[in-house]
């Protein structure tokens, strides 16, 4: 069974600074990542509300971060405005706090995105984009690649 883990203040924060214009936050997005290879190290989970911010995980809305589990983990990003989201998830194998890559581009640990796109390039968010509202959580289900 998965591990579910809720927002830090800060990532609360940040939702609340997108959604100000927005009304009411209320929208939820739950993120399922099944095909953890082991446990060694930990799961990285960002959410995006940009194109422009898309990859670059210290600009990210909110990064969760846990130790791995073997399998599944789920993370839940609450409070959030209605909008288009994506997700990058990484099992952070050496536990370093970055997505390791080879030459620079071809990532060397598990990564998955929201929609399961098949890339061969960089990722882009439109591929990747996510609608999130409603009075019921948004449910997605990231598979990783190693």
């Amino acid at each position: 069974m998965g591990v579910r883990h809720k927002a830090l203040g800060a990532a609360v924060a940040a939702a609340v600074a997108v959604g100000a214009g927005s009304g009411a936050l209320a929208a939820e997005l739950e993120v399922v990542v099944r095909g953890i290879a082991h446990d060694q190290g930990g799961l990285r989970v960002a959410l995006y509300a940009s194109p422009e911010t898309f990859r670059k995980e210290k600009l990210a809305l909110a990064v969760h971060t846990a130790p791995a589990v073997a399998g599944e983990m789920t993370v839940v990003f609450p409070d959030l405005a209605e909008g288009t989201y994506a997700v990058i998830a990484y099992h952070d194998e050496n536990g370093n706090g970055d997505m390791d890559r080879f030459l620079g581009m071809i990532p060397t640990e598990g990564y998955g995105l929201s929609n399961n796109p098949e890339v061969s390039g960089p990722p882009q968010f439109t591929e990747s984009a996510v609608a999130v509202g409603g009075p019921e959580p948004t449910r997605i289900v990231i598979d990783l690649r190693y």
